[in-house]
This record gives C-alpha cells, sequence and structure tokens, in this order.
C-alpha cells in the first residue's frame, strides 16, 4: 500500500495509584466558614487503564475506578475532628455501604491548542452517573504515560447532601475541585 495511512498504534498504560496523586478539595461555607476546614481529601485507593496513540491523540481513552470507603482527609488536623470528618463523608455524604465505587469511563477525547487533551465521559457517582469533561496534560515516554490537570464538579449534579455541622451554619459549599497527577505504566502482553 502507498500513501501517508497508518493503523493507529494504540498502547495500554496500568495505573499506578502509588506513584500518582489523585486530590479533592471541598471550601467551608455558611455563616461560620471562618472556623471551618477546607478539606483537602486523597484518594488513593484506585485503579484503572488508558489508551493512548501519540500520533492520534483522539484516539485516548480512560477508566477509572475509585472505592469510595477508602478516601482519607489529608489535612493537618486533630486525629477527633478527622475521624469525625472522614465519618461523616462516608456515612453521610458519599454513603459508601450504599455506593461503594467511583467510576470514569471515558467516551471520546479531542486535542486542543497547548498540547491538551479533553476527555469526556461518564462519572458515576452516589448511584448517578452524569457526563463530566476533563481536561489534561499528557506526557508520555516508551513505558510512563503521565496526565495531569484539573476539573470541577457540583455535589448535588449527583443528588449529594452537602455536608453541614452546627445546625447548618457551617457546611461545605457545593463545587469540588479535583486535581490529578496520574502516572500509569505500558502494559507488556
Amino acid at each position: 500500500m502507498t500513501g501517508t495511512y497508518r493503523e493507529a498504534v494504540v498502547a495500554v498504560y496500568v495505573i499506578d495509584a502509588g506513584l500518582s496523586r489523585f486530590t479533592v478539595r471541598g471550601y467551608a461555607g455558611g455563616l461560620l466558614s471562618g472556623l471551618g476546614h477546607n478539606p483537602v481529601i486523597a484518594i488513593r485507593d484506585f485503579a484503572g487503564e488508558a489508551q493512548w496513540d501519540p500520533l492520534k491523540p483522539d484516539y485516548a481513552a480512560l477508566r477509572l475506578r475509585i472505592r469510595a470507603a477508602g478516601l482519607s482527609i489529608e489535612n493537618d488536623i486533630n486525629d477527633k475532628d478527622r475521624r469525625e470528618m472522614e465519618r461523616v463523608m462516608r456515612e453521610e455524604v458519599l454513603e459508601t455501604d450504599r455506593f461503594p465505587e467511583i467510576v470514569f469511563e471515558s467516551i471520546s477525547a479531542s486535542a486542543v491548542p497547548g498540547g491538551r487533551i479533553h476527555v469526556e465521559g461518564n462519572l458515576t457517582l452516589h448511584g448517578m452517573t452524569r457526563r463530566e469533561r476533563i481536561s489534561t496534560q499528557v506526557a508520555v515516554t516508551s513505558d510512563i504515560l503521565r496526565a495531569f490537570g484539573n476539573f470541577a464538579i457540583m455535589q448535588t449534579n449527583y443528588c449529594i447532601t452537602l455536608a453541614a455541622v452546627a445546625g447548618g451554619v457551617l457546611k461545605l459549599k457545593d463545587e469540588l475541585k479535583f486535581n490529578f497527577d496520574i502516572v500509569a505504566r505500558r502494559r507488556t502482553e
């Protein structure tokens, strides 16, 4: 065959949670917000894989599974406050017994100016599935794929009750901001 046609050479990369960093930041609101914590939540218990063709970034794909009960508060606070914040997050906000997994599955990707990739996909959280867009920068070597960026979601889009204490005068704002630096290793078969 002649010409410049080339079939996609899609490589599969398995996420290495131990080398990755994935966090969520919430912000205190309400009348007493100055007294509250802006929680930083570490996402450590996750797995997944990415597919990547360096010549055709529109072929990119991502599947990510997070164990909801594995989320933990990262803030420098006393143990009693940490335990209570984590209890509220798991039992009252995320209801991890009912909804043990958070899943993101991409449905499309597109390269945008500046070397970024927009990945659109379905995020299933708290029993609800919604379309979300994640913008990421991707760096790839022969064996490692690294994706980093940030995105935000609104908790109420997923029927999540906003965490509140002190009769509601101290509560978490609706928007959550996610930051990620995900490292994945090329699967060799």
